[in-house]
């Protein structure tokens, strides 16, 4: 069985865009799928896996930019922009909306397989943690666990996303809304509730936090030792 180098999923609401990029990637040994629009890989990614999301922003419906707005928290998956020569602005927001690097069109095919390959093996280097200690503290994101002293505490699916996000942004303040689109919920108060309760898990004085804080009128910050 042929042994790809990673699968790319194209989102281009250009039909020869779309095949010429699907056919410069296949040449050079990815796994290729297609969308021609944001519903179209929306409708996608929520059955698969890809490990790199190639992007135009110009489409009609919903854009690059707010697919990437409304994703990239979600999926955890790289994306490079495709974006036309006069576009200098919405290149900005993309990358501050997080994606991790955009093309100008027209481009060269050995171009874009570079700036692939660069982004593939960033995201490698830099793969989520899924165990860490800190303090008397273990947590351990494959097994769904807190370890505390003594103490086996399990951890539920949504507690277990936020966690991951946390920990591989130490000091990084999250906001309320930012960690509802992380798990699909829009009540903030039961974003507290949420957080209380992971507190009472990992912090000996859960009413005088020192590593799970809310900074007052912006979020949650995790911080570790």
């Amino acid at each position: 069985m042929k042994k790809f180098k990673a699968h790319i999923l194209i989102v281009d609401d250009d039909d020869r865009i779309r095949d010429l990029v699907k056919e410069y990637l296949s040449q050079n040994n990815y796994l290729v799928s297609t969308a021609k629009d944001a519903n179209d890989a929306s409708d996608k990614i929520k059955i698969i896996k890809f490990d790199l999301i190639v992007l135009d922003i110009m489409m009609p419906g919903k854009t690059g930019l707010e697919f990437t707005n409304e994703f990239k928290n979600k999926i955890n998956t790289p994306i490079l922009l495709l974006t036309a020569k006069g576009e200098p602005a919405e290149r900005i927001e993309g990358l501050e909306l997080g994606a991790d690097d955009y093309l100008t069109k027209p481009f060269e095919p050995k171009e874009l397989i570079l700036r692939i390959n660069n982004i593939l093996s960033k995201t490698k280097s830099l793969e989520f943690k899924k165990v860490i200690e800190f303090g008397n503290i273990k947590i351990d994101l494959k097994k769904q666990f807190i370890y505390r002293n003594d103490l086996n505490l399990k951890i539920n699916n949504t507690e277990t996303v936020i966690l991951e996000k946390m920990i591989n942004s130490p000091g990084k303040i999250f906001k309320r809304d930012e960690i509802a689109n992380l798990i699909d919920l829009n009540k903030e108060r039961s974003i507290d509730v949420i957080v209380t309760r992971l507190r009472k898990k990992i912090e000996e004085s859960p009413k005088n936090p020192k590593y799970l804080q809310t900074i007052r009128g912006e979020g949650y910050v995790l911080w570790i030792e």
